[in-house]
């Protein structure tokens, strides 16, 4: 099968032919029909450290997988060919992490990938393969920011930095938990799409936030600038989530953090009750995510153009359609 490998750190990406996948006992292999591409394989790409979670190469990267089951292995229950189902990208348990598409082994940039049945997840009728494939991170990881991290409910104040892919998702979700949302980003391009998602107003700079005493801020950006101003701006007693990995370490001031009583809290994607929720709120037609398709073949292009910050929403791609390109043999 056809299969875009990273072969480590500083190294391009390679379309290549690797060997079909076997089940085994407790998984299945699953026909990729949408996979999303995410800013955490650029991290990855760059060879940056994500402890127990560190990528090791060669790998087929493509944490956000959606498809159907063409075959399983012994002992799966619950799941059976033809079947659509979402490959969640589960870290809550974190012990399930071990067995993360792209990260604990081979993921969904390729035709086929192999997926225990403790990942999977049907995907409702009228939920498509491009929105399950993003939904497993970019909305599942905000709505378990947004909702378990920052338990954001009616009544609250948020802000919401970064709005790309996972931050206009995180607008959307606060908004829906009856939240008044603000945005912040540096590019005044995003502040349409944010408006649209539910925010009352947007921002450039972190700290004009601070007006607004918002209860919670959801960091999806996570470079030591926001990190720090957040905590400065968030209202006393209030929570600031971490998500993003823009920068390795930040100065957060401590005097602020203690004496205002400030959470700091750390949030790592989602379970798989929040996956199901997720697509239960998708095929309500309360959430949209906002995809755009790229050929297989222009992957790496698309990966360049995500670093670049060209992008707006979600890309996602389409292993199994027609490649006509030449391929090099593994």
């Amino acid at each position: 099968m056809k299969a875009i490998r990273f072969a480590g750190a500083g190294r391009p990406l390679n379309l290549e032919i690797v060997p079909d996948p076997e089940p085994g006992p407790e998984w299945v292999v699953v026909d990729i029909e949408a996979a999303g591409l995410c800013h955490s394989d650029l991290h990855i790409m760059s060879g940056m450290d994500l402890g127990d979670l560190t990528v090791k190469s060669p790998v087929t990267l493509g944490h956000e997988g959606a498809g159907v089951i063409s075959s399983v292995g012994d002992g799966v229950r619950g799941f059976e060919v033809g079947d659509r189902v979402g490959i969640a990208l589960v870290s809550h348990p974190i012990e399930e992490a071990l067995f993360a598409p792209g990260v604990g082994h081979d993921g969904a940039f390729a035709e086929q990938e192999l997926a225990h049945v403790s990942t999977l997840v049907h995907i409702p009728d009228n939920v498509t393969f491009a929105e399950a494939a993003v939904a497993t991170d970019s909305v599942a990881t905000a709505y378990h920011a947004v909702r378990t991290a920052g338990a954001v409910r009616p009544g609250r104040t948020v802000g919401v930095i970064g709005l790309g892919g996972l931050g206009l998702n995180g607008v959307r979700i606060a908004k829906l938990l009856g939240a008044t949302v603000y945005g912040v980003d540096v590019n005044p391009s995003t502040f349409g799409p944010a408006t649209e998602a539910g925010a009352t107003a947007c921002f450039q700079d972190v700290r004009q936030l601070a007006a607004q005493q918002p209860d919670v801020i959801v960091d999806f950006a996570g470079v030591p600038s926001t990190a720090a101003a957040a905590v400065d701006c968030v209202r006393p007693g209030g929570c600031v989530v971490l998500v993003g990995l823009g920068g390795a370490v930040a100065p957060i001031p401590i005097a602020s953090l203690v004496m205002r009583n400030v959470q700091l809290v750390g949030s790592l994607g989602a379970s798989k009750d929040e996956l199901r929720e997720v697509y239960g709120l998708i095929a309500s037609g309360a959430l949209k995510p906002a995809v755009q398709e790229v050929p297989f073949s222009e992957l790496p292009a698309a990966m360049d153009r995500l670093a670049r910050g060209e992008v707006r929403g979600r890309l996602y791609t389409r292993p199994r359609a027609d490649l006509r390109v030449p391929v090099k043999i593994a």
